[in-house]
C-alpha cells in the first residue's frame, strides 16, 4: 500500500508534470524572430511572394508556377520529426484533391543532399523546393515568425494568402483547414 508520504511524492510529480506541459505548450515557440530590415512580413489577405527556387527534380519553380489552384505550401525540415511524420497525411491528401483543384508545395529549410537522400527513402507525390538551410527567411517571409516547423500556408487560386498555421497536422485538422477553400469537383 502506499504511504501518505509517497501519496505525496506522487501528487507533486503529478502537479509539477501538469506545470511543466502547460509551461511548455504556452512559451515553447521560442521568441519571435525579428525579421531583416525592409521585410515586410506577409499575413492573409496579402499576395504571396513569387519565389523562385530549385526543385528536388533539378529545376528552378516559381511559386506562380501554380497560379489558379490552392496550394497548401509546407516548410519542413529532414531533422524535423513532426514534419517528417506530416509528409504522408500531406502526400495522400494533395492527391486525393487535386481534383479539387489543391496543390501541396514542400519548401525544404535544409541541405538539398539531405533533402535528396530523405526523399529518396521516404517519396512525397507534390513538388519539393530547396529553401536551405543558411537562409530561412522564406518561412519567415510568410509568417513563421516563432520559426516553427512544420508550417504551412494556404494561397488561394488568386495568389493570396488564406490562412496560416505553425505546428502539423492531423488528419482532421487538415480536412478542416482545406475544406472550405476546396472546388467541387464535378
Amino acid at each position: 500500500m502506499f504511504s501518505r508520504s509517497n501519496l505525496l511524492i506522487i501528487f507533486v510529480a503529478i502537479v509539477g508534470a501538469g506545470l511543466g506541459l502547460l509551461a511548455g505548450s504556452r512559451f515553447g515557440q521560442g521568441p519571435e524572430v525579428v525579421p531583416p530590415a525592409g521585410m515586410a512580413i506577409l499575413k492573409p489577405g496579402d499576395m504571396r511572394a513569387d519565389l523562385q527556387l530549385p526543385g528536388s527534380d533539378g529545376h528552378a519553380h516559381r511559386l506562380s508556377d501554380w497560379d489558379g489552384k490552392l496550394v497548401l505550401l509546407n516548410f519542413w525540415a529532414t531533422w524535423c520529426g513532426p514534419c517528417r511524420e506530416e509528409m504522408p497525411l500531406l502526400s495522400e491528401t494533395g492527391a486525393k484533391f487535386s481534383r479539387n483543384g489543391l496543390q501541396v508545395v514542400g519548401i525544404a529549410i535544409d541541405d538539398a543532399e539531405a533533402v535528396q537522400g530523405f526523399l529518396k527513402d521516404s517519396p512525397v507525390r507534390y513538388p519539393i523546393l530547396i529553401g536551405g538551410d543558411d537562409d530561412p527567411n522564406a518561412s519567415l517571409l510568410f509568417g513563421d515568425t516563432r520559426s516553427v516547423l512544420p508550417y504551412s500556408v494556404l494561397i488561394g487560386r488568386d495568389g493570396k494568402l488564406l490562412a496560416q498555421r505553425a505546428g502539423s497536422f492531423s488528419a482532421s485538422e487538415l480536412i478542416n483547414w482545406l475544406q472550405p477553400h476546396l472546388e467541387h469537383s464535378d
